[in-house]
């Protein structure tokens, strides 16, 4: 499993990639946080461009930095989610409360502009 990360006008995109498992997703949850906490960036999108497999631990990673984000004050976005993640998306609600957009560019200007 594999992160990146980068700001975009003060947005924080995290762009994974592997396999988001419960073997990954406890470290890129210390990652996110550290990262969040270091800059006291209030938005955060998340893309799943590079993600091969994700089983509920990747679900409770991102319900986990949703409510982070939110007690900030803050807002996030997905983007870049293949056809099986949305799918597993929608079946799980996530997309209730999280929108997902096609490009990071995208989800970048939607949280700037909302």
């Amino acid at each position: 499993m594999a992160l990146e990360s980068n700001t975009i006008d003060g947005v924080l995109v995290i762009r994974l990639a592997g396999d988001l498992d419960h073997h990954a997703a406890e470290d890129i949850r210390n990652e996110i946080e550290s990262q969040l906490e270091q800059t006291r960036y209030r938005y955060l999108v998340l893309s799943f461009r590079g993600i091969d497999f994700m089983d509920s631990s990747g679900l409770g990673l991102i319900l986990g930095r949703y409510r982070s984000v939110a007690q900030r004050g803050g807002k996030m976005a997905l983007c870049e989610v293949n056809s099986p993640l949305q799918r597993l998306f929608e079946l799980s609600g996530i997309l209730k409360i999280l929108p997902v957009y096609e490009t990071e560019e995208h989800a970048v200007r939607a949280l700037k502009e909302a």
